[in-house]
């Protein structure tokens, strides 16, 4: 797996507003372990109201079937068994916002 990849992810059940269930993932880094980082989608387009946010269109590249938002502020790290399948590549335009909103929330 490599940064900038989409896989479709089942992520498990936790609390609160924590994203859960299958859906869209962005590969942020493999660890080299079992565990790989990712940043989760959503189709809910409301979330976009939160920082560290970013809204991703459908397009060949990325293979999304509708427009998404990456939630950046929920990235984590997930056991590569809950990785489906790839689904396609998110483009160098999005990747450049995703890095900016990264160094923001971790203030580096």
């Amino acid at each position: 797996m490599e940064k900038g990849e989409i896989w479709l992810t089942n992520l498990p059940q936790i609390i609160g507003k924590e994203q859960i269930g299958k859906r869209p993932a962005l590969v942020i880094a493999d660890t080299k372990t079992s565990l790989v980082i990712i940043i989760p989608l959503t189709s809910n387009m409301e979330t976009l109201k939160y920082p560290n946010t970013i809204k991703i269109k459908p397009s060949k590249i990325n293979a999304l079937n509708k427009e998404s938002a990456a939630l950046i502020f929920q990235m984590r790290a997930v056991d590569k068994g809950r990785i489906v399948h790839k689904i396609g590549n998110l483009e160098q335009e999005y990747m450049d916002h995703i890095n900016k909103n990264l160094k923001e929330l971790l203030k580096i």
